[in-house]
């Protein structure tokens, strides 16, 4: 089992860069998102489904604070 964790400061930023590549290329089982900075209605995440990850994802309570991911 491969496990990777990452943080990535902010996942709409990540999206605009070439996360996507990077995240497939791992072929992490499972892969943890630190500071994703964001609530799930704020991001398409249709494209981690692609990868075949199921979504865990725990937003700070306040907008623009750190939050987690695990995918």
């Amino acid at each position: 089992m491969r496990i990777v964790t990452y943080n990535i400061n902010g996942i709409r930023a990540v999206l605009q860069k070439d996360f996507l590549s990077w995240a497939s290329a791992t072929k992490a089982d499972v892969l943890c998102l630190q500071e994703v900075k964001a609530f799930t209605d704020q991001v398409d995440l249709s494209c981690f489904e692609k990868l075949g990850y199921e979504i865990y994802w725990h937003p700070a309570q306040r907008k623009g604070y750190s939050g987690v991911a695990i995918r």
